[in-house]
This record gives C-alpha cells, sequence and structure tokens, in this order.
C-alpha cells in the first residue's frame, strides 16, 4: 500500500504550552489508524494541524505526496480529505437529508463526477447507507431534533458526500452506548474495504483497537509509541505514562 499521508515533525504551540511536540507518522492508503491518549495529549490539536483548522509552528503535512501544510480546510477538503467532528455541527434548522445535500453540491464533487445528479435521491441513499430508514421521519426534520446517535450517523454521512479518499474522526464514538458503537463498527470496516482511508481520534481505546491497523499513542503533546493495537497497548511506557500502571519493585 501507498502512504497517503505524511506528517513529519509537526509542533504546535499555544502561548508557553506545547500541544503538540515534533510528531511524525505516515498513513498507507486503506488503513484504520487510531490515535489515542489522555486528555491534553494534543489529539484534536494534531487533527485540526492536518485538516487546517491550525497552522502548525513547525513541521510538514503531506498528502498524496502534494504539500498541504497550511492550507485552509476548504483546500484540504476539495484534495479529498473529509472531517467529523467531536461535537456534531449540523445546520440545526435544516431537515436532516438537506444537511446532506450541501455537500454533494460541492466543488469536491463536481471534480470527481463532472455533473450533479439527483441529489435527493443520492442523499437518501447515504443516510440509508449510515443506519437511516429510507422511510424514517428523522430524514425531514431539522436536523437540531435528531438524538445524538443520529446526529453521530448525520456527521458521517456529510463526510461520504464528499466523496473523500480520507476521512478524519474526531471522537466518533464519544456519547454512544456500547450498542450504538457495535453498530457503526461493521459500517467502519465496509468502509475500509471500499478502500477509505480512516484516521480515529478517540478515547474509547478498546473499540477502536478492535479495528484499527495500527495505533499511535499522544502523551503531553509527544508520540511515546506506535505500532498495532495489541503490541502498544500492553508496551510498558503506555501502562506507564498512558494508563498510569507503574511496573512493580
Amino acid at each position: 500500500m501507498s502512504i497517503i499521508l505524511k506528517v513529519v515533525g509537526v509542533t504546535k504551540r499555544f502561548g508557553g504550552i506545547t500541544a503538540v511536540n515534533n510528531v511524525s507518522f505516515d498513513v498507507k492508503e486503506g488503513e484504520i489508524i487510531a490515535i489515542v491518549g489522555p486528555n491534553g495529549a494534543g489529539k484534536t490539536t494534531l487533527l485540526n494541524i492536518i485538516n487546517g483548522f491550525v497552522k502548525p509552528d513547525s513541521g510538514k503535512i503531506y498528502f498524496r505526496d502534494k504539500d498541504i501544510t497550511g492550507l485552509p480546510p476548504y483546500k484540504i477538503s476539495e484534495l479529498g480529505i473529509a472531517r467529523t467532528f467531536q461535537t456534531p455541527r449540523p445546520i440545526h434548522k435544516l431537515p436532516t437529508v438537506y444537511n446532506i445535500i450541501v455537500p454533494l453540491v460541492s466543488p469536491r464533487i463536481k471534480k470527481t463526477t463532472g455533473w450533479f445528479g439527483d441529489e435527493l435521491v443520492r442523499a437518501i441513499d447515504i443516510l440509508e447507507e449510515v443506519g437511516f430508514e429510507r422511510d424514517s421521519e428523522y430524514l425531514w426534520k431539522p436536523a437540531g431534533q435528531l438524538p445524538h446517535g443520529y446526529l453521530r450517523r448525520v456527521e458521517l454521512a456529510r463526510a461520504l458526500a464528499l466523496r473523500p479518499d480520507m476521512i478524519l474522526f474526531d471522537e466518533l464514538f464519544s456519547g454512544l452506548s456500547s450498542p450504538e458503537v457495535r453498530s457503526i463498527i461493521p459500517l467502519l470496516m465496509k468502509l475500509k474495504e471500499r478502500g477509505l482511508t480512516l484516521l480515529m481520534v478517540e478515547h474509547r481505546v478498546k473499540d477502536v483497537s478492535e479495528i484499527a491497523d495500527r495505533v499511535v499513542v499522544l502523551h503531553k503533546g509527544e508520540k511515546i509509541e506506535e505500532g498495532p493495537p495489541d503490541v502498544v497497548l500492553k508496551s510498558k511506557k503506555v501502562l506507564q505514562v498512558y494508563l498510569g500502571v507503574r511496573e512493580s519493585a
């Protein structure tokens, strides 16, 4: 598999606080990569740097060998990187299905397909793919009235509507019950089978480690470990620093 994303020596400071410190890693096409760590580890800041919401003080981000460091989010989106947020950000007063139509008429879609088709039908198809029923009243309700679990699926549907090559997830599982998480995991695996690359920031380490090809562990802005979940999550460094487990004397 070829490398789709390369993070090279990225550092970001906010005043006297170093949120991300010289972090580097690669992501291969079709991989699911989990970025984990305690609160304040720098996970969301790193995601914001990749996505273009935050400019790094130093370091580079490459997507398909193109330097995207510091590009605005809409430019990065047009290149094929979609993003979901820890707190869902629908257009609250707009019916759910029209929240999906908005990205379906974006420059990214025009560039990749060359034309616009029946956006309403396509939007319903995408919502069905992420777990909505085609005849559900939720499709026509204002998105702001949806339960939290459905809002998570709307976030995912909006990302998929952009026809991305890669999706960045900021705590997709946050606020979901265990059954809700179990229902989303097969969908993520299907996306991987379709060739999508997924980069997931997560607190729910056990859940995400079941599907991740590799785990990157951050602590106080630094990468302290990287590798397969079954190896990384048993390492002494991770147990000591991230999980708070001390070695016995």
